[in-house]
């Protein structure tokens, strides 16, 4: 089945892309070590699709297919040559969810779905200690929603990850956009992680209860009937979308889009929404509606599943990064810690770096400069800081 979904994503024009074969990926022992896709194109489009609303709106939607750009981790590069025998021994890939961090309008108590709200200060906190908590888990694409307050979750996370690759998104509105955004150092594409953004992983759109005040609602409708609307799995809300239909383009997009990408070897994060990501969680626990209706995600907490085999296996929360366990679940994150750790202690020899990025800084002086010899005479180095 999952070979089977792989073959029509990369073979069948979807409605909004075209996910091209191309590209080597190469898999050692029992992990995702790749050579991934060279490089990355991405067509955009036009969807009528509008979240089941009453009226029609056109969404961009940004859709990814492989060609260009891609790189090899050094904490994931091959121990041996032997890669297809690896390959045939395992597949696995590490998923992270997050949903978003606290918005402005999840402060002031409003129905927010669809509307683009950005992120409170403890929202910005909240991201940022995500991305501590997944800071030494590969990660080689990053998926999110349209909205602002998903990609900023994701951005802010990334700041806070061992490898320091930067977090692109693609923009591919135009001709003009793409040829605008266009990178041409080989080197800085190396650093890069490229981020995906699509409507279809947005919030659940929730009608004309956008903006209005929750509790003023309940007292408005009845808080059986707000019940009814926000925890029910087929009872949209007036002019909305049900959690049902969040789930046809939340899991649809996943199975089309993302998966392919897991089973290449490549390790995703998506950040998006509560009933986005409860609908994906829906299809990767196998849970009944009855079983989704009741479940909940915090907002800035990150959850793990290693795909291997064709199977999603949850393997919870990080707890921090410091928490070693985090790491052990599979002896693929476990040797990329070990590596990435051995790589970093080439910069700091002395273990104490705590997410700060590389500087160039006198060993005399102790000054940050940017030559390889210190105006007072001294040697330069690379430290932390």
């Amino acid at each position: 089945m999952a070979a089977t979904a792989f073959h029509q994503a990369i073979g069948t024009l979807q409605t909004h892309g075209n996910l091209k074969k191309s590209g080597l990926h190469l898999e050692i022992g029992s992990g995702a070590v790749r050579l991934p896709f060279k490089g990355l194109k991405f067509e955009i489009g036009l969807s009528k699709r509008a979240c089941h609303s009453s009226g029609s709106r056109n969404f961009i939607v940004i859709q990814a297919s492989a060609s260009q750009t891609s790189v090899v981790d050094p904490a994931l590069s091959p121990s041996n040559k032997n890669t297809s025998e690896s390959r045939k021994k395992s597949n696995e890939a590490a998923l992270i969810l997050i949903r978003h961090g606290e918005s402005l309008w999840n402060e002031k108590n409003l129905f927010t779905g669809c509307v683009d709200v950005p992120l409170t200060k403890k929202g910005v906190e909240e991201a940022i200690e995500a991305g501590k908590r997944i800071s030494y888990i590969p990660v080689d694409m990053i998926y999110t929603s349209a909205l602002i307050r998903a990609q900023m979750t994701a951005m802010l996370a990334m700041t806070q990850h061992r490898r320091k690759k930067v977090p692109i998104i693609i923009h591919n509105e135009s001709e003009q956009a793409r040829a605008w955004s266009q990178i041409f150092s080989e080197d800085t594409k190396k650093q890069s992680i490229p981020v995906i953004a699509s409507w279809r992983l947005n919030e659940r759109m929730y009608g004309e209860l956008q903006g209005l005040n929750k509790q003023e609602t309940a007292d408005r409708y009845g808080k059986e009937q707000v019940h009814e609307w926000r925890r029910s799995y087929d009872v949209p809300p007036p002019n909305g979308e049900s959690l049902e239909m969040c789930a046809e383009r939340a899991v649809a997009y996943f199975k089309d889009e993302i998966e392919p990408q897991l089973l290449s070897g490549k390790n995703v994060m998506i950040a998006a929404h509560g009933n986005s990501l409860r609908s994906i969680i829906m299809y990767l626990d196998k849970l009944t509606s009855q079983e989704v209706i009741s479940l909940e995600l915090s907002t800035g907490i990150p959850m793990l599943y290693i795909f291997k085999e064709g199977r999603f296996i949850r393997r919870g929360s990080p707890v921090a990064p410091s928490e070693a366990s985090v790491y052990a679940y599979t002896k693929t994150l476990a040797r990329y810690r070990q590596k990435l750790d051995e790589m970093l202690r080439a910069y700091d020899p002395t273990g104490v770096d705590k997410y700060y990025r590389y500087r160039q800084c006198c060993e005399v002086c102790k000054t940050a400069v940017m030559a390889k010899i210190c105006p007072c005479g001294g040697p330069v180095k690379c430290v932390y800081g």
